[in-house]
């Protein structure tokens, strides 16, 4: 969303709710960009570890210890 200056100041409590949603919100001065709003706190991660704990098969634990046999095939 891009808005003029003249326009944002009585528009200034949406443009803060827009940013806090995620939303691009661009303020601009005769029509060029020149200033940005943006969350002040970071947004939460999209991505959760974990999420598909116990529906993947076959994942190997890197840090267990192998077997001999699987050892010797690294030598």
């Amino acid at each position: 969303m891009q808005m003029n200056i003249a326009e944002a100041k009585a528009k200034l409590s949406e443009l803060v709710a827009a940013a806090e949603r995620g939303e691009d919100v661009v303020l601009a001065r005769g029509g060029h960009p020149v200033a940005r709003i943006v969350p002040a706190s970071p947004r939460a991660p999209k991505f959760r570890f974990g999420i598909a704990a116990g529906e993947v098969q076959g994942v190997p634990d890197l840090l267990e210890h192998m077997s001999e046999e699987d050892l010797a095939l690294w030598e």
